[in-house]
């Protein structure tokens, strides 16, 4: 085992808890105003942090994270919503690229792949963590209409993914000259396009607020069919990205870190 540190950074408590569950120990740590775990993964022990929604609240957690635990590398993973056809419920998408989505278009961010990516793409697909894809990762601070968004993408993607956090952890990243990878499991495939818009369900600091949620609920029964899915489809995009995350760490981790081949080498060093 190394002595690389890990950090893990996560939006919602959804997207974590199967990881926690599939834990060989949690431990809650009180460290500033972002909840943050020392989790066992196998012979692994690595800082997870959960950052709330956004571009603000994951760079914020970020710092957080780099100040508590000074990690050698980033592991982003959460849920994403495919733009394209070809992406299915549970299926991961590593992030080769990272992409930051506005009013003026597409904007490519510093940070978005290392060279360890595609090391971590053979291993994952090694230990058989189910349908694998190298891909782009799209944020936004809305909820996109995916199928006017597909004809406005940049040449060249060919899986890409919605999210709402990565742009800032992948420039945040680059900063700080530090590799980040990006896991998101699909939550949500191209032909569902959802049905509410984020300021109906969260505060402007887009917290989810569950009495708005409810409003929007009496307002709008006809979601409901499409929340259950969405809820089913979030448990088993959940299982599919734990197992995912805990395989790289096991992976990053096994690895010698005096070996010229360590994946967490840039080219060239």
């Amino acid at each position: 085992m190394t002595t690389t540190t890990i950090g893990l950074i996560a939006a919602m408590a959804e997207e974590i808890a199967p990881l926690l569950k599939a834990a060989e120990r949690v431990e809650k740590v009180s460290v500033g105003r972002f909840t943050t775990y020392r989790v066992q993964l196998g012979d692994s022990t690595v800082w997870l942090v959960q950052s709330g929604m956004g571009e603000h609240h994951a760079a914020a957690a970020m710092e957080q994270l780099l100040a508590t635990a000074t990690p050698s590398v980033i592991i982003s993973f959460g849920f994403g919503g495919a733009v394209l056809k070809g992406l299915h419920v549970g299926d991961i998408v590593i992030g080769v690229s990272s992409w930051r989505y506005s009013q003026s278009g597409f904007q490519l961010q510093p940070g978005g792949a290392h060279p360890c990516n595609e090391a971590v793409i053979a291993a994952l697909a090694s230990e058989g963590t189910g349908r694998l894809t190298v891909g782009e990762i799209i944020t936004s601070t809305q909820i996109l209409v995916k199928n006017n968004l597909a004809g406005k993408l940049p040449g060249g993607m060919s899986a890409p993914v919605l999210d709402m956090e990565t742009a800032a952890l992948a420039e945040l990243a680059h900063r700080h000259g530090l590799p980040l990878i990006a896991l998101r499991a699909i939550s949500d495939d191209a032909g569902e396009e959802l049905g509410f818009s984020l300021q109906e369900f969260t505060d402007e600091e887009l917290n989810i607020r569950p009495g708005k949620v409810l409003a929007t609920i009496i307002r709008k029964p006809r979601i409901i069919p499409q929340l259950i899915r969405l809820a089913r489809n979030s448990k088993l995009a959940g299982k599919k990205l734990a197992l995912a995350v805990r395989e790289t760490v096991l992976y990053l981790d096994s690895q010698d870190p005096q070996g010229g081949n360590h994946p967490l080498r840039k080219a060239g060093e």
